[in-house]
C-alpha cells in the first residue's frame, strides 16, 4: 500500500466532501500518522471510511466523523480540552495540536496505556490521558474551554455541561440508530446553553454512560 496516496485519498475523497474544509485541520490530518494509532491488525484499514475495532468494545470512528468533529469544536491555541474516549488517542492528538492543553479520559485501563506511547510516540507533550469512566468527566481540572465525545449518547448528561466555562463549547453525537445527531452545546451563562445540531451520522456508544429506557408506560 502507497501509504500516502492512501492518506491523500482519505483527505479528498471522504474528508473534503463532508465540509471538513478548514485548511488547518487538513493539513493536521496530513502530518498526523493515523496508522501509527491503528491496532497493527488493522493497519490495512486506517485510511477507510468504516470504524476500527480497538477492543473492549470501543472503536475508532471513521475519519471523516473525526475530523469533523475536530473542525466544529472550532478550537484555538488558547483553550483547554477534555476528551471522553480517546481511544488510541488519535483525536487527542489532533486536538493537542489545536488547543493549549487536552485531557483525553479512556475507561479502558490497556487502551488508556496504549494511547498514552502513541501520544509520546508521535510527540504530541500538551496531552495527557487519565483512566476514568468518562461519563462523570473531569471534573479536578474544570472548567474546560471545550468538551469533546468520540461515540455516542442517548442523552447529555448535564454534569458534563456544568464543567464547560461559559462561552465554552461541547460537542457529542448524539440520539439513537438510525439517525444519530451531532449536536453542539455552549454554555451561554451559569444557567443556560444553546444547542445546535451540526450533522446527522450514526456512531458506535461510549461506555459507561446511562441508557435510558425509550419505552414509555
Amino acid at each position: 500500500m502507497n501509504v500516502e496516496q492512501a492518506r491523500f485519498n482519505m483527505i479528498e475523497q471522504q474528508i473534503r466532501p463532508w465540509d471538513v474544509l478548514d485548511t488547518s485541520v487538513l493539513a493536521l490530518l496530513s502530518a498526523v500518522r493515523r496508522e501509527d494509532f491503528v491496532p497493527a491488525d488493522h493497519k490495512a484499514h486506517a485510511f477507510m471510511d468504516i470504524e476500527i475495532p480497538l477492543g473492549a468494545g470501543r472503536y475508532l470512528l471513521a475519519p471523516r466523523v473525526e475530523a469533523r468533529l475536530v473542525q466544529d469544536l472550532n478550537l484555538s491555541k488558547r483553550d483547554t480540552v477534555l476528551h471522553i474516549g480517546a481511544g488510541t488517542g488519535y483525536v487527542t492528538a489532533l486536538l493537542g495540536h489545536k488547543s493549549q492543553r487536552v485531557i483525553g479520559l479512556e475507561s479502558d485501563a490497556s487502551l488508556a496505556s496504549i494511547a498514552r506511547a502513541n501520544l509520546r510516540n508521535a510527540s504530541v507533550n500538551n496531552a495527557e490521558i487519565v483512566q476514568a469512566n468518562g461519563s462523570a468527566g473531569y471534573a479536578g481540572q474544570a472548567p474546560y474551554d471545550a468538551i469533546l465525545l468520540t461515540g455516542s449518547v442517548a442523552e447529555m448528561p448535564k454534569n458534563l455541561l456544568d464543567q464547560l466555562k461559559t462561552g465554552g463549547r461541547l460537542l457529542a453525537i448524539v440520539g439513537h440508530e438510525p439517525v444519530m445527531q451531532a449536536t453542539l452545546y455552549t454554555r451561554v451563562s451559569d444557567t443556560q446553553f444553546s444547542t445546535q445540531v451540526l450533522f446527522d451520522t450514526v456512531a458506535t456508544r461510549l461506555a459507561g454512560f446511562t441508557e435510558p429506557s425509550r419505552f414509555q408506560f
